[in-house]
């Protein structure tokens, strides 16, 4: 892989890693188009979110800093988000060691990412306009999310394990339809990408790092995540002004039409 594919992966990574269109999902067709495919560069795919990550740690640093001190003080503040984010955090992470073999044999190719894509488009554009239909904007902030919210937003976060069904798509979904409003949902969908995406890079980083490096490289790798930081960083920052005003419907037309080129292009 060459450092202009690592940072043309980066990009595509910190883009799309907090919008609802699937990262790993657009990651895996610029990769065939490009010709990066094997093994080794889905670990880099994987590996390359913890520039995502870092992210959101540098965004919420203030939020994730007060809510550490309330746990370790057993305050109710940082012991309710713990506890959420756990709990939302635990379906995936179950479903992810079950089935990850499959999951990388069966459903990491362009077919099944532009399945998920177009599903995902028209489950977004339908809850949308229901919600405006009946005029549903949901409870803002994070104190709302019950442990019961919570699971819901964790078996939703299940779905996105299917490449181009999007874990933003899938926790903000089920956040909204569990009584949230949609910029609530994805403030929680960020924070829960700590716990989810941390597991999978450490995960996918000590399960691949032979052929990772050996086939891939570590200045890519690295150039990978710088770029992957920088722009998931600009993203997060704005992601969520972007959705008090105009919502998910955009994305999920966005979806379709990504899910009609890649279809049109694989005939």
């Amino acid at each position: 892989m060459s450092h202009l594919i690592a940072a043309l992966l980066g990009f595509v990574e910190g883009v799309t890693e907090y919008l609802p269109v699937s990262s790993t999902g657009h990651l895996i067709l610029v990769g065939h188009f490009l010709g990066s495919e094997g093994e080794a560069s889905k670990s880099f795919d994987i590996v390359i979110q913890l520039g995502a990550i870092l992210a959101v740690v540098v965004h919420y640093r203030a939020l994730l800093a007060a809510r550490a001190k309330s746990l370790l003080a057993g305050g109710r503040e940082g012991m309710h988000l713990f506890g959420a984010l756990l709990l939302a955090f635990i379906p995936t992470a179950v479903a992810g060691l079950l089935f990850r073999k499959v999951i990388r044999d069966r459903l990491f190719g362009p077919l099944p990412v532009a399945i998920a894509l177009v599903v995902g488009g028209v489950l977004m554009i339908i809850v949308e306009r229901v919600r405006a239909a009946k005029k549903i904007e949901g409870q803002t902030g994070l104190e709302h999310i019950t442990p019961l919210r919570a699971l819901i937003i964790g078996l939703g976060q299940c779905f996105s394990l299917w490449p181009g069904a999007s874990r933003s798509m899938c926790t903000i979904v089920a956040g909204q339809l569990a009584g949230l409003s949609t910029a609530t949902a994805a403030e929680f969908s960020f924070l829960l990408a700590l716990p989810t995406l941390g597991a999978a890079t450490v995960y996918e980083l000590y399960k691949g790092r032979d052929e990772l490096f050996a086939s891939i490289g570590a200045s890519q790798l690295a150039v990978g995540l710088g770029v992957s930081f920088v722009v998931a960083w600009a993203v997060v920052a704005t992601f969520v002004r972007y959705l008090q005003r105009r919502g998910l419907e955009p994305f999920g037309y966005y979806r379709i039409a990504v899910a009609i080129a890649v279809l049109w292009l694989l005939k």
